[in-house]
């Protein structure tokens, strides 16, 4: 089963399980023969290393991953995929596939119980409409990731790699450098899948901490504060967290002259020390 890249054993195979895409679920199938050996290369796979995978689609990236790493599993949500994967990968014999939806499965305890001892990373393919929930749930959990390498629109992976203090940073993009260390790798042309969308991908790597950037006092205020600070961006630091933390001016204005914040500021201004060195202050 080598041919996954091939469009017509592609659309014979589906057309035999009768398979329909579905725009809901995002799915774009990878056809592009040389973007998923390079995925596979980059995310770290390899003996001794497991792989989880977050919607394997028909199985492409998946026949990479199994041939590098000790084991893959992939979470899949569409219960129509699973008889095209049990044929599709039927002769990866280090791969398990697992029913269920990335946003609700036990992470922890499904990499306790299939990568035990094992070093962990995360290689996917992900759908655009889910991209930022499943990258934000990795990182949160503090699950033991060693990287997280994924395909995600071009622009959702400039605004996830983005440097804090840039036009181009938002509030994910200092909860990602918060836990990770953020690189994009390459980019993919929409007319490497199947069917194309209408935009372009990157894949990204997100090389996880063992500590966090920053030390914070309070974790959860400090990402309240971050997502306040560019739920209104257009205003002044002062103005955007004191509405959106329910504080008052005089409050922040006090905290940002602690922490050698210029009030007048806006968000994307500020680097991750300035946003952590005032969250600090508002805690104190």
């Amino acid at each position: 089963m080598n041919e996954l890249s091939n469009i017509s054993v592609i659309r014979s195979i589906l057309e035999k399980h009768g398979f329909r895409f579905s725009k809901g679920l995002g799915q774009n199938f990878l056809v592009n023969p040389s973007v998923c050996p390079r995925m596979a290369e980059q995310c770290g796979a390899g003996p001794g290393v497991g792989v989880l995978e977050i919607g394997p689609g028909i199985g492409v990236l998946t026949r990479e991953l199994s041939a590098r790493a000790e084991k893959v599993v992939s979470i899949e949500l569409d219960d129509r995929l699973l008889p095209v994967l049990e044929e599709t990968l039927s002769d990866c014999e280090n791969v398990k596939v697992v029913h269920g939806d990335v946003m609700k499965v036990n992470l922890k305890e499904l990499l306790e119980n299939e990568f035990s001892g094992m070093e962990v990373v995360v290689c996917a393919n992900l759908p655009y409409y889910i991209t930022s929930p499943v990258i934000m749930r990795l990182l949160e959990e503090k699950l033991p990731l060693k990287a997280i390498t994924v395909m995600v629109q071009k622009e959702a992976a400039d605004r996830l790699c983005a440097l804090p203090g840039t036009r181009a940073c938002g509030a994910v993009s200092i909860s990602v450098r918060y836990y990770a260390e953020p690189e994009i790798l390459f980019q993919v042309s929409r007319g490497s899948f199947m069917p194309p969308p209408n935009v372009d991908s990157s894949v990204i790597r997100l090389r996880l901490r063992e500590q966090p950037a920053v030390e914070i006092q309070d974790e959860r205020l400090f990402f309240r504060l971050v997502k306040a600070a560019f739920g209104q961006r257009r205003k002044t630091i002062l103005n955007s967290v004191a509405s959106g933390l329910s504080v008052g001016k005089g409050t922040v204005e006090e905290a940002c002259r602690e922490a050698g914040v210029i009030p007048g500021a806006r968000a994307e201004q500020l680097t991750l020390e300035a946003f952590a060195s005032l969250a600090n202050a508002l805690s104190a």
